[in-house]
């Protein structure tokens, strides 16, 4: 089956069967990280306002564009992970 591939597409595609594609150093939990951001997203919320220091809003938006997720899904997710137990801080 031929597929239309828009330009990204294609250079991804190309880019894939050269081999010049490398897989990250920590996969595993990118895909958990994106399989928790899947399920948050059907889950039923509620909608919130949350005060932040501006310096905070900024990291936030800086971290949930290096993780590729919208901020609201990053913040939520931390907030999970702490009110679950499983937020732990490094050492």
């Amino acid at each position: 089956m031929k597929y239309k591939l828009d330009p990204e597409e294609q250079e991804i595609l190309d880019a894939f069967e050269r081999g010049d594609l490398k897989s990250i150093p920590n996969v595993q939990q990118e895909i958990e990280l994106t399989k928790e951001a899947a399920r948050n997203t059907f889950n039923k919320t509620k909608r919130i306002n949350l005060r932040l220091t501006e310096q905070d809003f900024d990291l936030a938006h800086i971290k949930a564009l290096e993780e590729g997720l919208p901020y609201q899904t990053l913040l939520s997710s931390v907030i999970h992970k702490y009110l679950s137990g499983r937020l732990t801080e490094k050492p």
